[in-house]
């Protein structure tokens, strides 16, 4: 079987979080036949939600869509390295393959910072992949706090 990488269908969920003034994180969430699941961005700001962040949004959409708490063989690419919140729930939901962009040194919880799946605590540890289109992912986010910092 030949690997395929969704990652541009993040990046473009990515691109239209950054279009409604969220922060440009995307994620799709693709089943054991390579279907696309559920396919979300950030919407912390517009849902007046601290937790919905592109992973849990994909999760949840998944999980209804299976009628399902586990979403055991699908794969989660995601445009930035899940927070500790989120690679907590990429565990709970049994995700099998994380595949994320750029990596977050001030609150990623997957390499860096917590390392959520390190912890004996945590019951099920997705197989992970980075760097996937990291250079677009890491350029969406650069723009996207410098126009901030602009005050546009």
């Amino acid at each position: 079987m030949t690997f395929r990488s969704f990652m541009d269908l993040a990046l473009t969920e990515a691109r239209a979080a950054a279009a409604r003034g969220e922060v440009p994180v995307g994620a799709v969430v693709v089943d054991r036949a390579g279907q696309v699941v559920a396919q979300v961005s950030n919407r912390t700001r517009e849902l007046h939600d601290p937790t919905a962040h592109a992973e849990v949004l994909a999760i949840r959409a998944a999980c209804a869509q299976l009628g399902s708490e586990r979403l055991v063989g699908h794969d989660l690419y995601v445009t930035l390295e899940p927070c500790a919140m989120c690679a907590a729930a990429l565990a709970s939901a049994r995700i099998a393959r994380l595949y994320y962009g750029a990596s977050d040194p001030k609150s990623g919880g997957v390499a860096q910072g917590a390392r959520v799946f390190a912890h004996v605590q945590c019951h099920h540890v997705p197989e992970v992949y980075d760097g996937i289109d990291a250079a677009a992912a890491e350029a969406l986010l650069k723009a996207f706090f410098a126009q901030k910092r602009e005050g546009n």
